[in-house]
């Protein structure tokens, strides 16, 4: 006989309930907080009921149920996370329509029961929701860095416009973020002595600018068009002290989903191009890639499966990719294939291919995502490292 507990999720508080296969209530909805106190108080309540029987349930509820299901998994508990679509359908055909903490506990718990087969967490699903997590946090921080890259670039157009064109690399480097941190206006380089100049460019670039490229620069800042206001002075060291800052974020992130995919000695390693950054996106928005039967669903998760457009007799040849599902999962797909295509023959050829039938180039990189896609599915649910030639 099987015990199914069905917990509703809130943010300070939940409910759970206990009821058997044979329709017997254990316990009746009780209220526990979501902290120590209230994790140990569910405990006790199922402390009384053999543990091998018992099936926790509870609706996936963005993240005020990620502490609880960890709890529940270092306890040995089988713990599943349900779909909500799933628990709605049997809400609605409760007649009187009723929806409180206390039913949705029942109605959580009957969903368990109904599922032909139900799939439990795991000490590495942990692990797959910590690189989901870092790698949706990285991609926040890359955003914020480029916002601040683009307003940093605006403010040299009005002070120092001549800047950008100066350094082949653009102004977006160690050796000019260094300079402009001292320096943040043409007056104030062209004011630098000399040997100074010389030796911050020097060192901030180890050694790639030397005397030449500072008294061109000098002279340059002599003759500048630009205008002169403190307050972008101000806005100018400011702005890259913040982007220096999500630089030293990025890399402590980059360093521990590095560390979290090496723990985890997945197959998709061996892909040639898919490095521990994207290859820890990948993973993390996956999960467990036996939620995915087909690669055309997985391919349908990320985004990248073409939309279809269809009117009467009409029926369109080529669409654009749908864009729906993980938008971080296509990003780090779309990457990766990148990488691939650079490191791989067969996906040379494939993408060369499709630039041949007169395709751009994000158009027939989209197609190697998806080619990827279907690699990465079969080396993931087989286990076995790559091999394409």
């Amino acid at each position: 006989m099987k015990i199914y507990v069905g917990i509703d999720i809130a943010k300070l508080n939940h409910f759970a309930a206990a009821i058997s296969s044979q329709g017997e209530i254990h316990f009746e909805p009780f209220n526990f907080s979501n902290d120590y106190d209230g994790f140990y108080l569910l405990l006790s309540k199922l402390a009384p009921l053999d543990q091998h029987s018992i099936i926790i349930g509870l609706e996936s509820t963005a993240h005020y149920g990620d502490n609880l299901v960890r709890f529940l998994i270092r306890k040995d508990f089988k713990v599943c996370v349900l779909n909500p679509l799933s628990t709605s359908a049997i809400r609605k055909n409760n007649l009187r329509k009723t929806k409180t903490d206390k039913v949705d506990t029942f109605v959580i718990a009957k969903t368990l029961m109904m599922q032909d087969s139900l799939r439990f967490f795991t000490l590495k699903d942990l692990d797959y929701i910590e690189l989901k997590e870092l790698g949706r946090f990285r991609q926040k921080t890359v955003k914020q860095r480029t916002r601040l890259k683009i307003q940093l670039t605006s403010y040299l157009d009005q002070v120092f416009p001549e800047l950008q064109y100066f350094f082949k690399s653009g102004v977006h480097q160690n050796s000019v973020y260094a300079l402009l941190k001292e320096a943040p206006t043409p007056n104030d380089i062209a004011s630098m002595h000399m040997t100074h100049l010389t030796c911050l460019l020097q060192t901030a670039s180890h050694g790639h600018f030397g005397k030449d490229t500072a008294r061109e620069l000098r002279v340059l800042a002599q003759k500048f068009v630009g205008i002169h206001d403190s307050s972008l002075s101000i806005q100018i060291t400011q702005t890259i002290e913040q982007i220096e800052l999500l630089d030293k974020q990025l890399f402590h992130t980059e360093l521990e989903m590095a560390n979290l995919v090496t723990c985890l000695h997945s197959v998709i390693m061996t892909i040639p191009g898919i490095g521990s950054t994207n290859g820890g996106m990948i993973l993390g928005e996956i999960g467990d890639i036996h939620r995915f039967s087909t690669p055309g669903k997985l391919l349908a998760f990320a985004g990248l499966d073409p939309s279809v457009y269809q009117s009467g007799n009409f029926q369109a040849q080529r669409t654009r990719m749908s864009k729906r599902g993980s938008r971080v999962l296509r990003y780090a797909l779309m990457n990766a294939a990148h990488n691939v295509v650079k490191n791989n023959a067969t996906f040379k050829a494939y993408y060369d291919a499709k630039r041949a039938e007169g395709r751009t180039h994000y158009n027939a990189l989209g197609h190697c995502a998806g080619k990827l896609v279907r690699v990465i599915w079969n080396v993931l649910t087989d286990e076995v490292e790559f091999n394409l030639e």
